[in-house]
Formats: structure tokens, C-alpha cells, sequence
């Protein structure tokens, strides 16, 4: 209760609220700069208000990596002290550790650097490493600050990557003052890889894609937005070993080998969505005819002439190569040197 709290404040008691119990946060303020013209008639618009998550590399200690905090020398871990005013004994909130009862000699400065001059100067001066909207420090000193912590084995490619040849700081994608980053969700991360990729965005709309506005893959389960050593970030080194990732029945070895296959998926197949079935840049037999112009028996190329009303060709009329050649990755068949079984 009120009184409670106040006596026990002045006399030292233990009837106000423990310095382990909730104590109420600070008041969030946002500045927000509109037109004359909005303030007249009235806007609506989206803000996003900072919220405080652990550090990666203090772990929330707040102390610099290779440090902890030490107790308190002032008050003793208590967080409190106590005052002799005359006959009176005043407790009050520990001036050296402010409340916490640990002390710092070692701060951790990972994300803005160690900032003195903002720290000493009523936050008028710029931190040394800033993130925006204020005093938004340059792309490489923002992404150095990042993988000061963030410098595992999905990072270990950036520089040198398409995105960091494009001058993209880490802050473009990621948000680290929520408490649930979008871009490691499915949703975020498709939104904020389609707002650039405008092509892909186009090529998942097709008849024929993979599955990822449908919400069962994402862009990162093949690439890797950090780097990688293969051709547009991809995870795995080659094409055909990122497919071979999900689709492991075609991966062989097999006995009888279709070496396009073998040497590049994409050969036949478009990843991101076609208009014809299976992700194939053509429906047969005109894509089989790109390569294979005579092979055992008549293999002429298909025109108009062999549509209905002239002499129909029943391989363009619903058919194609397939049909007989249906094992066209590599077949295991003593028989299937035709990859027809």
C-alpha cells in the first residue's frame, strides 16, 4: 500500500515493495514529423517503438566479453542504502550502482561503441556507432559493429557477396530492437527478399513454381542471403547439390546416366516458376529436340503442319518424348539404356 511504501522508504521498513518485485518501466516517447496539411486533416501512419532484447555478446550482463559484473561495494549487492538524517534513517536507492547491486567496471560497448562524449554531454553529441534514424553511421562501420557478434558460419561469406558488393547494411534487413526479428520469419523474409527481387516476385505468380507464397519453403532454404561460395548464394556449392537437397531421388548414381542432368538442373528446369509443368523452360518434345535432333528413330522437328487438320502428330497433341522415355534423370534398369525404364 501507499503508506507502506512511503514509511518504509523513510524508516528503513519491509513494508514496501521488495527491489526484486516489478518495478514500473520508463515512459516511451516518439517523435514524429508531420506536414501542416496532415496535422489539419488527419493521418494515419505505422512507428515502430524500440524495445530492449538481450545482447548476444554480454548476454545481458551489460559487462564487456571476458568480464562480469562485481557487487556492489557502495550498498553490498543490496541495491539501497541508508541514510542517518538526524534521528531519522532514510533508505534510498544506491547512488553507485543504481539500484542493481552490481557494478560495471567494464562496460560492453558492442553495438554503439563506447559513445563518451554522447554519454557525457546530455545525449547532444552523436554515439559512436549509430543505426539511424539520428547521426546513421556509414554501411561498413554499421555492419562491423554486427559481426563483431554475428560471425558464425552463415556469415563467414559476406564479404565479397553479392548484397555487400551492393553496399547493403545489415540494418536494411534485420530490426534488433524487437523482440522477434521479421526477417527469421517465414512471412518477413519473403516480403523483404521479393520488395528487391521483383523478377522472382513475377516468377512465383506462374502456373508451375515452388511452393514458396504458399508458405511451405522460403527464399533461405536455398539461398543464403550472407554469401556463399556458390553462383547466387546458393547454400550448397553447385545447383544441382542444392536441388539434390530436396529432391534425393534424383541424385543417382545411376546406371544409365542423361548427362544434362547430371551436369545442371536448370538445363531443363526454371527454379522459381514456368508456364509449363514441372518448372521446365519448355513442354516437350520441344525441349528434348534442343539437344537430341536424330537418335534410333525419326526425330524431326514439330511444326504447325503436324497440328489437327493437316496430318496430326500425335507428339503434339497432348504427347511428348516423355511418354516412353519417363525415367529422364538416370535409370537403375538393366534395360533402361533408352531411359524408357
Amino acid at each position: 500500500d501507499i503508506f507502506g511504501d512511503v514509511f518504509g522508504d523513510i524508516f528503513g521498513g519491509g513494508g514496501g515493495r521488495g527491489r526484486g518485485g516489478p518495478q514500473r518501466g520508463s515512459d516511451l516517447r516518439y517523435t514524429l514529423d508531420i506536414t501542416l496539411e496532415d496535422a489539419v486533416k488527419g493521418t494515419t501512419t505505422e512507428i515502430r517503438v524500440p524495445r530492449l532484447c538481450t545482447c548476444e555478446k554480454c548476454d545481458g550482463s551489460g559487462a564487456k566479453r571476458g568480464s562480469s559484473p562485481t557487487t556492489c561495494g557502495t550498498c553490498g549487492g543490496a541495491g539501497q542504502v541508508r541514510m542517518q538524517q538526524g534521528f531519522f534513517q532514510v533508505q534510498q536507492t544506491c547512488p553507485t550502482c543504481r539500484g542493481r547491486g552490481k557494478s560495471i567496471s567494464d562496460p560492453c560497448t558492442a553495438c554503439h561503441g563506447p559513445s563518451a562524449k554522447h554519454d557525457m554531454r546530455g545525449r547532444k553529441q552523436p554515439v559512436d556507432i549509430s543505426f539511424g534514424p539520428r547521426w546513421t553511421s556509414d554501411v561498413e562501420t554499421r555492419n562491423a559493429s554486427c559481426q563483431g557478434c554475428h560471425d558464425n558460419e552463415q556469415q563467414i561469406h559476406w564479404l565479397g557477396s553479392a548484397h555487400q558488393q551492393e553496399n547493403l547494411a545489415c540494418s536494411d534487413c534485420h530490426q534488433s530492437h524487437t523482440a522477434q526479428d521479421p526477417m527469421l520469419t517465414t512471412e518477413g523474409s519473403e516480403a523483404l527478399c521479393l520488395n528487391c527481387h521483383t523478377q522472382v516476385r513475377a516468377e512465383l505468380q506462374l502456373p508451375s513454381r515452388h511452393p514458396i507464397i504458399e508458405g511451405k519453403t522460403e527464399c533461405v532454404d536455398c539461398h543464403n542471403p550472407h554469401g556463399s561460395l556458390g553462383d547466387s548464394a546458393l547454400r550448397e556449392v553447385t545447383l544441382n547439390d542444392n536441388c539434390f537437397s530436396c529432391h534425393q531421388d534424383k541424385r543417382g548414381p545411376f546406371l544409365w546416366e542423361h548427362p544434362p542432368a547430371a551436369e545442371d538442373c536448370s538445363l531443363c528446369h526454371r527454379p522459381h516458376g514456368s508456364v509449363h509443368e514441372d518448372l521446365l523452360t519448355a513442354r516437350g518434345p520441344a525441349l528434348c529436340q534442343q539437344c537430341h535432333a536424330a537418335a534410333f528413330h525419326p526425330s524431326v522437328p514439330y511444326g504447325s503442319e503436324g497440328l489437327a487438320g493437316g496430318s496430326a502428330n500425335q507428339n503434339l497433341l497432348g504427347k511428348n518424348c516423355m511418354n516412353c522415355h519417363s525415367q529422364v534423370h538416370g535409370s537403375n534398369h538393366p534395360s533402361g539404356a533408352r531411359l524408357t525404364r
